[in-house]
C-alpha cells in the first residue's frame, strides 16, 4: 500500500513539474521515405507512413524533452543478390517486403527560435509484423528489435508541429545470418497537431 501511494505521489509530483515548465500533448502523421542497407536490398528508397502521439515536457526556455510513440510501416524491395546470397531458402521470387514498427523515439528540443526547433535522440523500434510469406518454411527474417539514431528540424506555429527528420539504424536486423548485415534507413516528414 505504501508503494503505491508513493507512486502515485511520484507522478503526481513529475507531472505537476512538466505541467509548470511547460507540457503538450499531441498527434502526428506523416510519410516515411526508407529502405534497408545490405547487399540482399534495392538501393532505392520506398515509401510508408507513420502515426502515433507525443508529448513535449519544456525543460526551461531553449530545452524540451519530447517522448513519441509511433506506428510505422516500412516498405522495401530485395535485390538480385537476395537469391543469390540466400540460395537455400526458397526465396527467389520474394521482392517485395512489409514491416511494421512500434516505434519510440525520445528527441532531445533545442528551440532556437520561437517556431525553429532542433531535435536528436535515440529511437527504439519493436518489429509487430512482417511477411509471413518471406520463406516457405515461415522463418522471420528479421530481429524483432531496431535501435536507430534520429536527427531534424520542426517548425511550430500555434499549436501545429511540422517536422522532418532523419533516421539512422544502428543495428543489424538481419535474424538469418551474418552473410550480410542489415540496417534501416529513413527520412520522416509529418505533421502534427498539440491538442493539449
Amino acid at each position: 500500500m505504501k508503494i503505491k501511494l508513493f507512486s502515485l505521489a511520484m507522478a503526481v509530483l513529475i507531472f505537476s513539474t512538466a505541467r509548470s515548465q511547460s507540457f503538450h500533448l499531441g498527434v502526428k502523421g506523416g510519410t516515411n521515405i526508407n529502405k534497408i542497407s545490405g547487399h540482399s536490398f534495392s538501393d532505392k528508397f520506398s515509401y510508408g507512413y507513420h502515426l502515433g502521439g507525443f508529448a513535449e515536457i519544456g525543460l526551461g526556455k531553449k530545452w524540451a524533452i519530447q517522448p513519441e510513440v509511433l506506428f510505422n510501416q516500412i516498405n522495401t524491395d530485395t535485390s538480385s543478390q537476395f537469391s543469390k546470397i540466400y540460395t537455400s531458402l526458397s526465396a527467389s521470387n520474394i521482392s517485395k517486403i512489409k514491416l511494421s514498427y512500434l516505434s519510440i523515439p525520445l528527441l532531445l528540443d533545442y528551440k532556437v527560435s520561437k517556431f525553429l526547433t532542433l531535435q536528436a535522440g535515440p529511437q527504439f523500434g519493436l518489429l509487430m509484423q512482417q511477411n509471413k510469406n518471406l520463406f516457405e518454411n515461415g522463418k522471420d527474417a528479421f530481429k524483432k528489435g531496431d535501435f536507430s539514431m534520429l536527427g531534424g528540424i520542426q517548425l511550430k506555429i500555434a499549436t501545429v508541429r511540422i517536422y522532418g527528420r532523419y533516421a539512422l539504424g544502428l543495428s543489424n536486423i538481419n535474424d538469418i545470418d551474418n552473410k550480410d548485415k542489415w540496417k534501416s534507413q529513413s527520412f520522416q516528414v509529418g505533421i502534427g497537431l498539440a491538442i493539449l
